[in-house]
């Protein structure tokens, strides 16, 4: 039996090389990328939250230190830094504490002695703590001269507690820069790894295309030259056209379908002429079938009379459905020119809306009068925005506020107005007494007028807010805020008060919590930082991620000496570069005022 080349088995000789080149890139590339895989959970589940959480100890470690300083001044034992003292000891400590222990086990390395090291020096740290604590057990312990020298002793420069907290803020600060180290080795070495894949599907693919270049050019030779050549005598004959030799036969399908194409243009040179006259168009031609069974011949004289009647029924539904194109076209004009007005009368009523809000919002002469040093940074995401500014003096106090409404745009601007309507009625009526009275009439006032207690309401439109004041003869600052924290940066370093985990309005209940107010003593230099999300919600940089608080943070301590007018500029500057192409995602407002 001899053996026949055909087709199908060329076609599959140059299908199975591919293949078996393609299926040698796959597994290469999905074992590469599996231990990629595996190394990259490693570093997002072990190596990135073992930072983060040593760095929350070493913070946490730091409000400690601050709270128990403040130990001997208040007697109550309900004080809120009292409670959150015994909270971050009791609670928050021991869970921080599980989490690092579980983390350093999965991890290589003698760390874990360091970290239980450091787990023994908190442990003297809170006994320390615990020894000041029993110092003051009672309320007639407070004001003995002698529990004040033990007191001022344990807390003192040189003290067990200063001593302790320097010693584990030291070891802490050494552990973190260790596995920052660590996370930046295991990251290179991915990188590596993705380089050396990289290079490995560059490289099989490179051949991959030289061997499906050489597979194609046999293909070529063998298949679809004859394919080539056969098509050329079709296409021919479908203008009419014979050839003027045979095409040379092979031994192949090909070759078996060229012989059959021979036969048939032999046989159709017999009504060459009928078939040049009906090509030309000429429908009046005379033809004359060879014989009644020359099916051809039939089929070609009815091919000219339905070419002449489709002719005739072309050129009437051309007529008609070039009146119809012109009709419509006048119509989309005229829809056009409606929607370009409404456009343009939308556009003027949006402007003359940020008038309206421009025109609420305090003068730049107030800003300078009642807060000397400061600065505002306000850009709307739209014409008008959602977030606004608020300044007031009342009671011998500068209030001030920045207010995030929800929405932006025309809703946000809405809701604007009716923040700073209800803030000025809510100031006025609570005559000044603290940021938190006027956040809680506030609250009421914006839930009335929204009607958020009727039955059936749906309403859940709000504001996030900070809101300070500030005696500037005693330099007592009052904050309250709803979700917006306080930065104050005092040493280059920057302490955030939280605000209260509800919104002004939105709520369907009965329940209204009360907002908290805050007191801190200021010292001159001390700069505070009001702010909406926008800031930090905002997209940009080369992977075009949010900003986020820290490195909004870390960028207000870096020009915190600068004046407050070079800070917003830099600030402004510095928000720009960040979003490049980006598209501002919302409102932005940032206030910042130097005591």
């Amino acid at each position: 039996m001899n053996f026949r080349f055909n087709i199908g088995r060329k076609i599959g000789f140059g299908f199975g090389i591919l293949i078996v080149l393609t299926l040698v890139l796959f597994v290469i590339t999905h074992f590469r990328l599996q231990d990629s895989r595996i190394l990259n959970d490693r570093i997002n589940n072990v190596y990135s939250p073992t930072t983060a959480n040593l760095q929350e100890l070493r913070f946490m470690i730091l409000e400690s230190t601050s709270l128990i300083a403040k130990w001997p001044t208040e007697p109550k034992s309900d004080e809120p830094f009292k409670l959150r003292l015994n909270k971050i000891i009791d609670v928050e400590y021991p869970e921080l504490q599980l989490k690092l222990e579980s983390l350093f086990e999965q991890q290589e390395g003698a760390e874990e002695d360091s970290l239980n090291l450091i787990f023994d020096e908190i442990s003297a740290l809170f006994i320390s703590y615990q020894e000041l604590k029993d110092i003051y057990s009672d309320f007639e312990s407070y004001g003995d001269l002698q529990n004040d020298f033990f007191a001022g002793f344990l807390l003192a420069e040189g003290g067990d507690i200063d001593l302790t907290s320097k010693e584990l803020h030291q070891k802490l600060d050494n552990l973190i820069l260790l596995k920052r180290k660590q996370l930046k080795s295991q990251i290179d070495f991915m990188t590596r790894s993705f380089q050396m894949l990289q290079n490995i599907v560059k490289y099989l693919g490179l051949f991959l295309v030289l061997g499906g270049i050489a597979i194609a050019i046999y293909t070529t030779r063998s298949i679809v030259k004859p394919i080539q050549n056969l098509r050329e005598v079709l296409v021919r004959l479908g203008k009419g056209i014979f050839p003027k030799s045979k095409i040379k036969e092979g031994h192949d399908e090909i070759g078996d379908m060229i012989r059959a194409m021979n036969n048939v243009v032999d046989g159709l040179k017999r009504t060459k002429d009928f078939a040049n006259e009906v090509g030309q168009g000429n429908f009046d031609s005379v033809y004359t079938p060879l014989s009644n069974s020359d099916q051809l011949g039939s089929a070609l004289l009815k091919m000219r009379e339905d070419l002449a009647e489709n002719e005739r029924v072309l050129e009437e539904k051309v007529r008609m459905r070039t009146a119809e194109v012109v009709k419509q076209k006048e119509e989309i004009e005229q829809q056009k020119l409606r929607i370009e007005e409404y456009y343009v009368q939308v556009t003027d009523s949006i402007n003359y809306a940020k008038r309206i809000q421009d025109a609420i919002l305090p003068p730049e002469r107030l800003a300078i009068e009642l807060l000397p040093q400061s600065f505002i940074l306000f850009k709307p995401k739209d014409i008008v925005s959602g977030d606004f500014y608020w300044l007031e003096k009342a009671n011998n106090k500068v209030f001030f506020a920045a207010v995030d409404c929800t929405g932006h745009g025309v809703p946000g601007a809405f809701m604007s107005i009716v923040g700073h309507n209800n803030l000025k009625n809510a100031l006025q009526k609570t005559n000044g007494e603290s940021p938190a009275k006027v956040l809680d009439e506030l609250n009421r006032g914006v839930s009335e007028t929204l009607h958020q207690k009727e039955d059936g309401s749906s309403s859940k439109d709000g504001m996030d807010i900070a809101c300070c004041a500030i005696n500037f003869e005693t330099l007592e600052l009052e904050y309250a805020g709803a979700y917006n924290p306080l930065y104050i940066l005092r040493d280059g370093e920057i302490e955030q008060i939280k605000a209260n985990k509800f919104p002004i309005g939105s709520f369907l209940t009965k329940k209204v919590d009360q907002f908290t107010n805050n007191k801190v003593q200021l010292r001159k230099g001390d700069i505070l930082y009001l702010f909406s999300d926008g800031y930090a919600d905002q997209f940009g940089g080369a992977k075009s991620r949010k900003l986020m608080y820290k490195r909004f943070r870390e960028l207000l301590i870096s020009i915190s000496y600068l004046p407050m007018a070079e800070q917003r500029n830099q600030l402004d500057d510095f928000l720009n570069d960040w979003m490049g192409d980006e598209e501002q995602v919302d409102d932005i407002i940032v206030m910042g005022v130097k005591v």
